[in-house]
């Protein structure tokens, strides 16, 4: 009975008394006049924007917002995200009229190096930084450039085809070829940026220069170079269509609508959508191009088969490292975003080996990717929501989306190769989905075990003390 009445007597001794040290009850805090409780809301505030623009969820946000506010003492503070602004208010008791700040959210902008500087400034800020310091720090986080140069990521976004082809078993003509029609489509993009087009016409743009390259390409079968007989042009478009789709915030819309920020998951919804179609659009009005100067392309009867496993592992870890550069990320997560994207890879081969259809296989990769994803982003401290796109974006179905919009185009009369076609893109459309799916179901079930993680190491440390 010892032992038993041992255990039970801090039990019951943890009711009435409080094992927190007396320091941690008997430190000062500062006054919280006006005008610092409206240094600290903007100071919150303007981290959930910096957050926001990167593309994390709404939720992750708020609770960043609340919990930055809550450090320094502000405890009733309401969030408010939509789609482009943020609104946090601050109400003390007593006080006559609130404290309100408001960020508009010009638009997505993603650089996930600053937002690892964010999220270990949040760590340090919980960790008892003072206001001041901390607002000091983010300014200087802020005007932090871009972590490469343009002509950096627009080679990235040339590797990224590059391991689409590769994934593909293309041979070494067709990857030279998807390389240079991703390398004009995102040189492109980067010109009508650069004048201010709006990115729905910048997607239309870059999608019609990528396919009537991939339509001409097969004019290479009269030079003598070898294996130009064996060009396949929608090989190279489906690899383009990986690129113009890399930036999408697919997890982050799936993410919001399912925790409730119906505001802001419709406008990612609608953003997404809108990009998508100004891909759809660029393709179609290209093969139509191309059919009137007699280089169309005859649809293929079948889907365009993978290549052998290694080279899918390779190709998979190329699009990772590529997006990664892509994204702004710096050396760990590059590295993080390749071994998650083999992981997730591995589960879709996994779920294709015993007999799961795609769209299924996709989502328990996207989902094996993502569960792990937020468990190395606890223990290595980097952004969630970089490491998570890497991981999902080698099972994007761009092959099938060409394949149908190509059926569609050339069918003419056929009201049967019409019906193939929209059948294959609702096919696409369900592999996306699900990959949203399985990646938000992977978060979310991760979410609890990274918590469960963290209070056990905050034990280890109060034993160790």
């Amino acid at each position: 009975m010892a032992p038993r009445r041992r255990k039970l007597l801090p039990s019951l001794s943890s009711l009435v008394r409080s094992d927190l040290p007396t320091d941690t009850l008997t430190e000062a805090f500062p006054v919280i006049d006006d005008a610092l409780a409206a240094q600290i809301v903007e100071l919150a505030i303007r981290i959930g924007e910096t957050m926001l623009v990167a593309g994390a969820p709404a939720s992750e946000v708020t609770l960043t917002i609340v919990r930055v506010a809550g450090t320094y003492g502000l405890d009733q503070v309401h969030v408010e995200v939509s789609y482009n602004s943020i609104t946090a208010t601050y109400h003390r008791p007593g006080a006559e009229r609130p404290i309100t700040s408001m960020r508009v959210v010009r638009g997505a902008a993603p650089d996930h190096e600053r937002l690892q500087r964010v999220q270990a400034l949040v760590s340090d800020i919980r960790s008892g930084l003072d206001p001041q310091t901390a607002s000091e720090r983010f300014r200087r986080i802020r005007h932090t450039p871009f972590l490469y140069r343009p002509p950096a990521v627009v080679i990235a976004q040339g590797m990224l085809a590059v391991g689409v082809a590769i994934m593909f078993g293309a041979p070494w003509i067709v990857i030279v070829l998807a390389f240079v029609a991703a390398i004009l489509a995102a040189l492109t993009q980067y010109a009508l940026a650069k004048a201010h087009v709006p990115y729905f016409f910048s997607q239309i743009a870059g999608a019609f220069v990528l396919t009537l390259a991939a339509a001409f390409s097969p004019l290479l079968a009269l030079t003598p170079l070898p294996g130009a007989q064996d060009i396949r042009p929608s090989v190279i478009v489906a690899s383009g269509i990986v690129l113009m789709l890399a930036g999408l915030t697919v997890v982050g819309a799936a993410q919001d609508a399912i925790d409730g920020f119906a505001l802001t998951a419709m406008g990612r919804m609608l953003e997404l959508t809108t990009h998508t179609l100004g891909v759809v659009l660029g393709i179609l009005a290209a093969l139509e191009v191309a059919s009137v100067v007699g280089r169309g392309m005859d649809p293929p009867n079948e889907a365009v088969p993978l290549g052998a496993v290694p080279l899918q592992f390779l190709g998979a870890g190329l699009i990772a490292v590529a997006v990664a550069v892509y994204n702004g990320a710096g050396r760990r997560i590059i590295v993080v975003s390749t071994v998650l994207s083999l992981i997730a890879w591995a589960g879709y081969l996994a779920a294709s080996s015993i007999g799961l259809d795609t769209a299924a296989a996709s989502g328990i990769g996207a989902f094996v990717g993502s569960f792990v994803g937020v468990l190395a982003a606890y223990r290595l401290h980097v952004p969630s929501v970089a490491i998570t796109i890497a991981a999902i974006l080698p099972m994007v179905p761009g092959a099938a989306v060409f394949r149908g919009l190509l059926s569609i185009v050339e069918a003419g009369d056929e009201g049967s190769l019409m019906l193939v076609g929209f059948e294959t893109l609702v096919g696409a459309a369900i592999v996306g989905i699900s990959l949203a799916v399985g990646a938000s179901l992977g978060i979310y079930l991760g979410q609890p075990v990274r918590a469960s993680l963290g209070s056990v190491s905050k034990a280890r440390v109060r034993l160790r003390r």
